[in-house]
């Protein structure tokens, strides 16, 4: 079976997925079900494209097929910001109530942050790795400071944080999700231009600039586009930590080539069908006792430890 064969089957899966989702169980009321529903799966469909999309340029870049774009710090920033503004405003403020003003607030905040961080550190010199262990080091300082300030908050008011722990697609702001897939079109529109040089850049810097790529220059544009993206994600719904891990990893291992086209592609269809898939399975198995999150994470951090026990044993 040829790839071409694989993606398309990928894509019948992910359709015959939505369409279950969409349509089962609805026997009346369809003009107050069916669009709180299509709203619900255009979130997951634009969540998981957009994770799939910035991992695999992640991985590239970094040459690292377990590292992902959450290494940074974007999704410990991002409930860092959540926490403060309870902390300091409560859980009645604007920012909290209106959620396009929290959405632009989260959004600019992680932007500027992997902007600073990315013009600092290339400015220094300083590769790749060193970047990636900055980010974890400033990933690992907002995690602390948000359970500080989580501890000392109202018991009341945390329950309210709890909610921007996990990423949740029960209650979409149709709002937020225009503007994001308006964010999402231009970002993607602007990798156009860049997409080309990811599959020489998976040869490695020295290979790249061999070959002609003005690697820093690339890289940089890359790592802002990951970070736009990832930051739109993550305010959307919130953070989903190892969702990028499972499906590029199950990507590569399916498809087994080095060409992007077909290796971002098949990643947004198989992202499709394990976000559609795992709500369908907090819908009708768990009946929302759980989120959606905490069965992907759970799920990809066992294919975390197992691609580190792999790597192990291939040392």
């Amino acid at each position: 079976m040829n790839n071409k064969v694989k993606i398309s089957l990928l894509a019948a899966i992910a359709v015959i997925l939505v369409c279950i989702y969409l349509f089962l169980g609805i026997s009346s009321n369809w003009d107050y079900i069916l669009p709180r529903r299509a709203s619900r799966v255009l979130a997951i469909v634009i969540t998981g494209a957009v994770i799939a999309i910035s991992t695999m340029i992640f991985q590239t870049i970094t040459n690292n097929r377990i590292l992902t774009p959450s290494v940074i710090g974007l999704d410990s920033l991002y409930l860092l910001v959540q926490t403060f503004i309870i902390f300091v405003f409560g859980s009645t403020s604007i920012t909290v109530l209106n959620q396009n003003f929290n959405f632009i607030i989260c959004v600019s905040l992680m932007v500027v942050f992997a902007l600073l961080l990315f013009k600092v550190l290339f400015r220094k010199g300083q590769n790749i790795y060193f970047l990636l262990l900055v980010g974890l080091i400033f990933g690992t300082f907002f995690g602390s400071l948000s359970s500080f300030m989580q501890v000392l908050i109202d018991p009341n008011e945390f329950f309210v944080i709890q909610n921007s722990m996990f990423a949740s697609f029960n209650n979409v702001n149709t709002d937020i999700l225009y503007l994001s897939i308006g964010i999402i079109v231009v970002v993607l529109l602007y990798f156009v231009r860049f997409y080309k040089y990811l599959d020489v850049l998976s040869l490695g810097k020295e290979q790249a600039i061999n070959l002609g790529v003005d690697y820093d220059f690339v890289v940089k544009r890359l790592l802002i586009i990951v970070a736009i993206l990832v930051s739109v994600a993550t305010a959307l719904v919130g953070p989903i930590l190892f969702l990028g891990l499972l499906v590029a990893n199950v990507t590569h291992e399916f498809l087994r080539t080095y060409r992007h086209g077909q290796l971002i592609i098949g990643s947004v269809f198989i992202s499709i069908i394990a976000l559609v898939g795992g709500q369908l399975i907090v819908d009708r198995v768990f009946t929302f006792s759980t989120t959606l999150s905490v069965i992907i994470n759970f799920v990809g951090g066992a294919y975390f430890l197992y691609l580190i026990l792999k790597e192990n044993k291939s040392w």
